[in-house]
């Protein structure tokens, strides 16, 4: 079943961004370790090692790519339990992400940023951070996990659709 998508495009200070929202049934503090402990986030979207630090150097080994190489990420911001943000180091064109968690009632609001994400990239990148958020979700609420056959390519016209 294709799920609904909530991603959308926005023009951010610096270009384009992909924002993407979830609620987790959780406190901020417990959603936190849910995106910076390794042990959990090895349940969602990776396991990761090394020194979790701004301005460190980590590596993470990602859950969906069958023999995945570990790809290294640089945290450029880290304010806990609120922010963090990551800056890939692999590939033509580097990721920058961000999590954004703030308190809402007994719950956690977590926004997810892509920043300058390209138009070429949406549609592809776009039905991905789906997966891996509702994977989340899935994770901290011991639900079944998502199929991502149910996400790509059903996904990719949503996204591509919202590149003016």
């Amino acid at each position: 079943m294709t799920p609904t998508p909530t991603g959308r495009l926005v023009e951010g200070p610096n270009g384009l961004e992909l924002v993407v929202t979830r609620t987790l049934p959780r406190n901020i503090h417990d959603a936190w370790a849910n995106i910076t402990e390794s042990d959990l986030t090895a349940t969602w979207i990776g396991r990761w090692r090394g020194t979790s630090a701004p301005g460190e150097t980590i590596e993470v080994q990602i859950v969906l790519e069958e023999d995945s190489s570990w790809m290294e990420l640089t945290i450029t911001e880290c304010d806990a339990p609120g922010r963090l943000r990551l800056l890939s180091n692999s590939g033509d064109t580097p990721w920058d992400v961000s999590f954004d968690l703030s308190s809402v009632d007994d719950n956690c609001l977590l926004r997810f940023t892509h920043h300058r994400i390209t138009p070429a990239e949406v549609g592809d990148v776009g039905p991905g951070w789906e997966y891996y958020l509702d994977q989340l979700v899935a994770a901290v609420t011991d639900s079944p996990l998502p199929n991502w056959d149910d996400y790509y390519p059903a996904l990719k016209s949503y996204f591509e659709a919202q590149v003016v």
